[in-house]
């Protein structure tokens, strides 16, 4: 099995998703010994955003390409590739303003390509990129799961894996771990036992 594992905080090893998305790939390896795990870290080694140049670089036969358009279409396939070739990811994903960091967005570009993991037919979209499981760690400083402050954050993630097939997807989530010590700690113990549960039947 290959297991892709994502990190996109800034905050290094004071990170709660890190903390937490470590947790989950030790337990699933634990789980499925043979695992394979490719790790990214989209903070420090961050994606460049989809741009114009992006599209014209894809768009360019490979034989005319410069030298940062190979660069950018190599960045681009290398990505796509991991994400189609994993069986299992796990998506650090903390709220910042409202929303996913604009690092993990710029994954969410380069994995969402038209005829490689989603196309459009007659009966509308249909996801290409199914089959595989994902384990979200959610993070925020407030409380925000089920209300409207959540959509661009865990919700819009789950709505990008539904769009291209994924529908196995399970939610490690720590909340209001702006609100003091105590809640802090309280909130990650409820996560770490959340990620205990997640692998107790393997």
């Amino acid at each position: 099995m290959k297991l892709l594992h994502l990190d996109s905080s800034i905050l290094g090893d004071s990170s709660a998703s890190r903390q937490l998305s470590r947790a989950v790939v030790r337990a699933w390896q634990s789980a499925e010994p043979s695992a394979q795990v490719i790790y990214r870290d989209l903070a420090s080694d961050a994606l460049s955003h989809l741009s114009a140049a992006s599209l014209v670089a894809a768009g360019t036969p490979a034989e005319l390409r410069t030298a940062a358009q190979q660069h950018e279409v190599a960045l681009s396939e290398t990505t796509l590739d991991e994400f189609l070739a994993a069986d299992a990811i796990v998506i650090a994903a903390p709220m910042y303003n409202f929303a996913l960091p604009s690092q993990l967005k710029a994954w969410i570009d380069r994995v969402t390509v038209a005829g490689k993991t989603f196309s459009y037919g007659e009966n509308g979209p249909q996801g290409l990129a199914g089959g595989k499981k994902v384990v979200i760690v959610s993070t925020a400083g407030g409380i925000h799961s089920g209300q409207p402050s959540g959509a661009a954050h865990e919700d819009y993630l789950k709505l990008v894996l539904a769009f291209v097939g994924i529908s196995d997807i399970q939610v490690v989530r720590a909340e209001g771990l702006a609100y003091g010590e105590e809640p802090r700690a309280a909130a990650l113990k409820a996560a770490e036992q959340q990620v205990g549960e997640l692998f107790a039947a393997a």
